[in-house]
């Protein structure tokens, strides 16, 4: 799982594309802003910008571990290959389980989601629409990844442009909206501390790029310039987007709060623009996921990715009418808890291994237990919320 090399993917992807890849990854940025970070911080809109800067900082310990493993480890099995360089690999097969079965649920219910939950508010028309369209969209991710890595990886960069150029937009209406100090005051509560954790956890899918190491040109190299880079712009653009929320907390409340404000400021059209830019801002975490997975799966397996790009194609593509026949709302909720609570459990996995990872390279210092310590709290907050039921989508 170790190998730098995908056989059947030689490298070819350069760091310039690599940086939208991740950009897109992390969130990516305008659904964070829009959407996920508004709805984290609706019982501490107050604070809402110091809360999203103390998340994001948290968020650093999971990061520079992943570089961490990246420095010395680039290949197709991503994060599993992190375990095992470190545990053995009967521990990174159990995390490759738990992992591919988390991205294995989300691809399967995230399709009704965009459709029934995240596009409606843009796009009220779309109701009557909503049956054909969950069954053409999964078809449409499908086809996007079966056709190969170069339309594929091409189109979620492009997904991450757009997306970070929209971002830009929204983070322009919002600090015009309601510019205001205040927000940057921390009062100590575990609203606060809640909140906070649900912010940093918004970052966890940073790591998919992290599956493409045997395929970046340069990936160790590119990797330590990239993932930070793009960690640090979509933590900005998520904070100057929600910080105003201290003035102006009702829209914390909105089905697409970062589609309201626009809404309200600029006008229907450029808020239609920021609501369909959100659900594009999912499908391309889709897209990486799905891409991410046949990775991992030729890695442990050994059989070829297109082979399981089809595969998984079957069913995401069942997935759609599947998910009309139970009801969409059922087929998310169903799903979602269980999804949350196999990604967080993997993410412990590789954060409790990275000690004896350096400690077998005789490079364990006291700062690296700080950081362990740091992102097992994030992920382990992750766990927990996840399994209690108090998590985030």
């Amino acid at each position: 799982m170790t190998s730098t090399a995908t056989p059947d993917q030689p490298p070819g992807i350069t760091a310039r594309t690599l940086f939208f890849v991740t950009v897109a990854a992390f969130g990516g940025p305008l659904a964070l802003a829009a959407l996920y970070a508004p709805a984290a911080l609706a019982d501490v809109t107050g604070s809402a910008g110091a809360v999203t800067l103390v998340g994001v900082i948290a968020f650093v310990a999971p990061v520079f571990i992943w570089l961490r493993y990246a420095r010395d480890i680039a290949g197709p099995g991503g994060l599993t290959a992190f375990v095992e360089a470190a545990a053995g690999r009967r521990v990174a097969l159990v995390q490759a389980a738990v992992w591919t079965g988390s991205y294995a649920l989300y691809l399967l219910y995230t399709s009704a989601y965009v459709v029934y939950d995240v596009v409606p508010p843009a796009w009220p028309g779309v109701r009557h629409w909503r049956p054909l369209l969950a069954v053409v969209l999964p078809i449409l991710i499908a086809g996007t990844v079966v056709a190969g890595r170069r339309v594929a990886v091409i189109a979620i960069a492009a997904l991450g442009l757009g997306q970070l150029l929209i971002a830009g937009f929204l983070d322009v209406v919002a600090v015009q909206h309601a510019p205001t100090a205040a927000a940057f005051h921390l009062t100590a509560s575990n609203e606060t501390g809640h909140a906070a954790g649900s912010i940093a956890g918004l970052f966890v899918c940073g790591s998919l790029p992290l599956f493409l190491g045997g395929e970046v040109a340069g990936a160790r190299r590119a990797f330590r310039r990239v993932l930070p880079a793009a960690f640090v712009l979509t933590g900005a653009v998520v904070l100057l987007a929600v910080y105003p929320l201290a003035r102006d907390p009702a829209f914390a409340h909105a089905p697409v709060p970062g589609l309201s404000l626009v809404n309200y400021d600029v006008g229907h059209a450029a808020g239609v623009v920021v609501g369909l830019g959100v659900a594009a801002s999912v499908v391309a975490v889709m897209l990486l996921e799905y891409v991410a997975l046949t990775r991992l799966l030729h890695a442990v397996t050994a059989q070829p990715i297109q082979s399981w790009a089809r595969r998984l194609a079957v069913a995401l593509v069942v997935a759609g009418p599947l998910s009309l026949l139970v009801n969409p709302d059922r087929f998310y909720d169903d799903l979602l808890r269980p999804s949350l609570v196999l990604l967080w459990a993997a993410q412990v996995i590789v954060v409790a291994v990275f000690p004896l990872y350096l400690r077998r390279h005789g490079q364990l210092r006291s700062g690296h237990i700080a950081v362990t310590a740091v992102a097992l709290g994030v992920t382990g907050f992750g766990l927990v919320t996840s399994i209690t039921g108090a998590g985030g989508t």
